[in-house]
């Protein structure tokens, strides 16, 4: 756990604030009439506020100047009707935008999710699950709401002022170029402050989901916090990013308040030197009292949209920086699936021998997509062939690429070199659907989620076909092989009990049993097992090691095995030494033929290297 997130954050402005908002319009198109219709209620109902002037200017230098009382009660109807028609218009657009944006930010929502769920191991290997939590929550929210007001009113308000200033020139020309003379200084402060504003807030937001990993690793991994007394360390992580969250978002709201202070201010002063002239035109008689009420009237009207300028910039920054956050996700390519005429291609080129049953690595290397150009190759040209219906070990010291080597068979991890065959087919060439349908696994690190425990076991049968008298009965038989029957039907609910997240409410060999139960539930043609027995004791380890070797009989495995007994099980062993498949053979023939197994399965010493026998060879 630590206080910086893993992710690889994006400069803070890699387009224009309007390319960066437009790659929504995909998600906004199938409810764009809606949309549209929305924005035009919303124009409509806010030039309406203009309207309120112009029957004031009647009032003053009609009937109040002719004291038409009758006429003074026909204008206030006239204002009244404006008014409710305005708050009609109003509430119709916000119930014309509220359920289509909704589902817009929904299918945003599935369509991140759906898009992670399909990205390679090695994309979530390297992003903080933090970061991806703070998209598909807070910037997806964020985008809604701007979808739903500050682009609504980014429209509405320029049309306002528009109308506004088209009213105010036919009233009075004079007064209408004064009042509007700020325009070009206002321009100039908002590209300032665009500029500014974007770089911190793609900051404010990169560091919410740093912010949001360390939360998320706490809560997880709360156990080991309060284990080795790591509070205060985690939470002076943790106020470290707080704070630096807290000065980025002061700065934006220092930001925010120069530009609102020009805004407001250049305006008013503006304001006051057009009352001054048109009293002074008023007492010329240059112009009516009416003319100079409506003009007054006019300018205050678009107070609220000139002043909102500043918030409207700052949301479209946001909205475009949440954009830009959502499709560095979606950008990100996932591997593409074969095409016909490769797959066709590939097994032209198969020759006989690798055309044979079982699981076969040939010449296979492996490099993480992210690793120097520099460094050494994990795997480099494995060559390893499991018979079908045999079942072999995987023997190595750490970091000899054990793990790896398995992940890509399921093709969790892509391998950079060579082939992997099923049955003589290679699994480049297959749809990872039906690859993952062939091939069940069970890491040593068991992940539960928060389910019932039949749940979370029937994930390993076809989702075609996950329950039924046929699912009852595999699922307990799993639950048998794994050795779990007992514990499983003794929890409160039994089998439809909630594990809680993570499983933890279970202890570590329970959630390792269950996990070995999802791996066999779906009776798979291949077994990918990375030390599924590391958390059990001994005569536990025994007696699911006894009813493992009925399941193997009929499977096709790859066990990685750190201990004798789980060695055992294996038909043959194969030694993983630095990458490399260093010997393959029996328990007995590795244990006599190979010091490195030797080393690894009983603890003798290894040999001394051939420069370090040298240097013991006393001098003559």
């Amino acid at each position: 756990m630590s206080a910086s997130a893993t992710t690889p954050h994006s400069p803070a402005r890699k387009r224009s604030v309007v390319r960066s908002l437009l790659r929504l319009w995909p998600y906004v198109r199938p409810v764009r009439v809606r949309f549209f219709s929305a924005a035009g209620v919303a124009v409509v109902a806010s030039c309406m506020s203009l309207v309120f002037p112009l029957i004031l200017k009647w009032i003053v230098d009609g009937p109040i100047t002719e004291r038409d009382f009758a006429g003074v009660w026909l204008g206030g109807l006239l204002l009244l009707g404006v008014g409710i028609v305005e708050a009609l218009l109003f509430g119709l657009r916000r119930w014309l935008v509220a359920r289509p944006l909704a589902g817009v930010e929904a299918a945003m929502r599935a369509d991140l999710y759906r898009h992670s769920q399909r990205l390679p191991v090695a994309f979530h290997d390297r992003w903080a699950s933090g970061q991806l939590l703070s998209r598909a929550t807070g910037d997806l929210q964020q985008l809604r709401m701007f979808l739903a007001f500050p682009l609504t009113f980014l429209v509405v308000n320029g049309s306002t002022i528009l109308v506004g200033c088209v009213i105010m020139l036919s009233l009075n020309w004079q007064l209408a170029l004064l009042l509007i003379s700020p325009i070009l200084p206002l321009v100039w402060v908002c590209t300032v402050f665009e500029r500014q504003f974007s770089v911190a807030s793609r900051r404010a937001q990169d560091q919410m989901g740093d912010l949001t990993t360390v939360v998320e690793e706490s809560v997880l991994g709360i156990r080991i916090i309060k284990g080795f007394g790591r509070h205060r360390s985690q939470a002076q992580a943790f106020r470290a990013l707080s704070q630096r969250l807290f000065d980025t978002e002061v700065r934006k709201a220092r930001l925010l308040g120069w530009i609102l202070a020009v805004i407001f201010i250049l305006p008013e002063l503006v304001l006051g030197a057009v009352l001054v002239i048109g009293v002074l035109q008023v007492a010329s008689g240059a112009i009516t009292v009416g003319t100079l009420v409506a003009f007054t009237a006019i300018a205050l009207a678009l107070r609220w949209p000139v002043e909102s300028i500043g918030f409207i910039l700052a949301m479209c920054n946001e909205a475009s920086t949440a954009t830009d956050r959502f499709f560095e996700v979606m950008d990100t390519e996932v591997p593409p699936e074969p095409a016909a005429g490769a797959v066709a291609a590939i097994t032209a080129r198969a020759r006989p021998d690798e055309a044979a049953d079982g699981l076969r690595f040939a010449g296979v290397t492996f490099r993480f997509p992210d690793a120097a150009p520099e460094s050494a190759s994990v795997l480099e040209r494995v060559d390893l062939h499991v018979r079908s219906g045999e079942t072999m070990a995987l023997v190595g010291g750490t970091g000899s690429g054990k793990t790896t080597l398995t992940a890509l068979v399921p093709r969790l991890h892509e391998a950079t070199g060579g082939t992997i065959t099923l049955d003589g087919r290679d699994v480049a060439a297959m749809p990872r659907p039906e690859v993952r349908r062939l091939v069940s696994v069970a890491f040593e690190e068991p992940t539960l989620f928060s389910a019932t425990v039949r749940e979370n076991i029937l994930m390993g049968v076809d989702e075609e076909d996950p329950a039924g008298p046929a699912g009852d009965a595999e699922f307990e038989r799993a639950l048998r092989i794994a050795q779990a029957t007992g514990f499983v039907h003794a929890l409160p609910n039994g089998p439809d009990t909630e594990v809680g997240e993570q499983g933890m409410s279970l202890s570590g060999g329970q959630r390792q049993r269950l996990a070995l139960a999802r791996a066999v539930v779906g009776r798979p043609r291949f077994l990918v097992l990375d030390d599924p027995l590391s958390a059990l004791d001994v005569h536990t380890e025994a007696r699911v090691e006894a009813a493992l070797r009925e399941v193997l009989v009929g499977t096709t495995a790859l066990v990685v095995a750190h201990r004798p007994s789980t060695v055992m099980l294996a038909d043959r062993v194969a030694l993983l030494s630095g990458g490399r498949i260093a010997a393959v053979g029996t328990h007995a023939e590795l244990l006599r033929d190979s010091a490195e197994y030797r080393h690894l399965m009983t603890g003798a010493d290894l040999p001394p290297a051939p420069d370090e026998a040298r240097e013991e060879v006393p001098a003559r």
